[in-house]
């Protein structure tokens, strides 16, 4: 079955949120479906503001990921939204069964997390960002 970009998204959201209550955590939804962020995580110390991206398996096969921007299209207009420190704390992907948490301080347009640990500065080993090591560590 093929999936709409919303449903991928939805998919993509629910296993972040359920993966993180098993966690032990809190997840909580905002009201307004027009909030920046997709959920807040209680971590028992604080509250974080969580944006959910879907991953996808990057050109070179190298790693996985997924764009730190939203966009909108209208009959006017294609609006395109890049997250800061103001919106959200961390931007959150599901990938092979593990969530990954990523501040949003750490992304530009495109956020690449790659499989294996490589030696040349600026590349991020996905290990480094798996939710549950993340986490403790707040």
């Amino acid at each position: 079955m093929e999936y709409t970009t919303n449903q991928k998204g939805l998919i993509t959201e629910m296993s972040v949120a359920l993966e993180l209550i098993k966690m032990g955590y809190a997840v909580s939804q905002p009201l307004n479906i027009d909030s920046k962020y997709d959920f807040i995580v209680d971590t028992g110390k604080q509250l974080l503001r969580i944006q959910v991206k879907t991953s996808h398996l990057n050109k070179n096969e190298t790693g996985f990921e997924f764009k730190c921007r939203s966009v909108t299209v209208n009959t006017n207009k294609v609006n395109c939204h890049y997250y800061s420190e103001d919106d959200v704390d961390y931007f959150a992907t599901y990938w092979d069964g593990e969530v990954y948490l990523v501040p949003v301080n750490q992304c530009s347009s495109t956020k690449n997390l790659y499989f294996e640990k490589h030696t040349r500065e600026n590349v991020c080993w996905k290990d480094d960002y798996k939710a549950s090591e993340v986490l403790k560590v707040l």
